[in-house]
């Protein structure tokens, strides 16, 4: 494989990553103003952080390309997706300061809130939960709990669930749900409870 495919695939990962992660942080803020949850914007200023430098080692690649000049037209085109996606990010940690600056909210959302019907959690996974170790398929949280992974926060990073992720000890999980579900999710996730 030449070193310019390589890069090219480089670049290609990193504005993937940095697409996923700005279209996450806008699902998050959303739902952090919805529920007026303090700790999903906390989660969407700390994603902000990490697109900021995703987008910053992004452009000096484009840049570090050996490129013809006929060529430096397609790499301002990514600098620019790079440059979108780095805004959605920040009109995502702006919906998220809102949430945090502002003690209660506004008489409307508060009408919202109290109708809803959904709920957004974050717990963290315990060594006693009996999915420790089972993908997110075989976990079928959403079945037993009515809960929805949203995200999984491993560490630094921030992760989409796929049916095939394995749960590990210490995973933050964030779920979306009825409100019904969200004690049997806790339990579940915390291992206070046995799953059938």
């Amino acid at each position: 494989m030449t070193e310019d495919r390589l890069l090219f695939e480089k670049i290609c990962n990193d504005l993937v990553e940095l697409k996923d992660t700005s279209e996450m942080m806008m699902d998050l803020a959303y739902s952090a103003l919805l529920m007026n949850s303090r700790t999903l914007a906390e989660e969407v200023l700390l994603l902000e952080d990490k697109v900021d430098k995703l987008h910053t080692e992004f452009e000096l690649l484009v840049l570090s390309g050996r490129g013809e000049p006929k060529e430096a037209r397609g790499l301002l085109g990514l600098i620019r997706m790079g440059v979108v996606t780095e805004r959605i990010a920040d009109a995502a940690a702006e919906i998220a300061e809102v949430v945090i600056r502002s003690g209660e909210p506004h008489p409307v959302l508060k009408m919202v809130i109290e109708d809803a019907e959904e709920t957004v959690e974050r717990v963290v996974i315990s060594e006693k939960s009996p999915i420790v170790g089972k993908t997110l398929r075989e976990a079928r949280i959403a079945e037993e709990t009515g809960m929805w992974v949203l995200v999984i926060r491993r560490r630094d990073r921030w992760i989409r669930p796929r049916p095939s992720m394995v749960i590990q000890v210490g995973d933050v999980i964030i779920a979306s749900g009825y409100s019904e579900g969200e004690e049997d999710f806790i339990k579940l996730v915390r291992g206070e409870t046995s799953q059938t």
